[in-house]
Formats: C-alpha cells, structure tokens, sequence
C-alpha cells in the first residue's frame, strides 16, 4: 500500500473506532494515528492467530483496522489511568 492508502485507510479505522468507543474523536491527526496504529497490531494479531494476511484497502482491510484501534484504545486508556485523552 502506498503512503496515501495508509493515511486513508488510518484516518477511517481511527475515527470508527473512536465513535465505537464512546469517544468524541482524536482529531484528523489523532485518528490517523490511531487508526494505522489498529491497522499494525490488527494486521499482527490477524498474521499471528489465523495465519491470514490482509492487503490493500478494502473492507476487510478497514474491519482489521478497526478492530486493531479499538484495541489499541482500550490499551492506552488503560495506561492512562483513566484519563480520556488520547493524545
């Protein structure tokens, strides 16, 4: 994938998981971040668990990422100590 269809795909996967997990949203760029942050460990715990490979922006692309920035979320609130701030 190229640079651009990591920021899309980021941007989209980050503001999903956002509003799934009750949050107001992180911003353009707190989304993006987040979302290919899901994407990397989405993408990880795919390879690691089922043996599969996602590639390119699609929808299963997008569900991996979202499910990898919910999880992601749920790890940084958990850091946090109960703050609601992302970044």
């Amino acid at each position: 994938m190229t640079i651009l269809a990591w920021i899309i795909l980021g941007l989209i996967a980050g503001w999903i998981a956002s509003r799934v997990m009750g949050a107001g949203g992180y911003g353009l760029i707190g989304d993006i971040i987040v979302g290919i942050l899901g994407a990397v460990v989405g993408g990880w715990l795919l390879a690691r668990l089922l043996g599969m490979d996602v590639t390119g922006l699609n929808l299963e692309s997008i569900f991996v990422s979202v499910v990898g920035a919910i999880i992601v979320i749920v790890v940084f609130r958990a850091l946090a100590g109960g703050r609601r701030r992302l970044i």
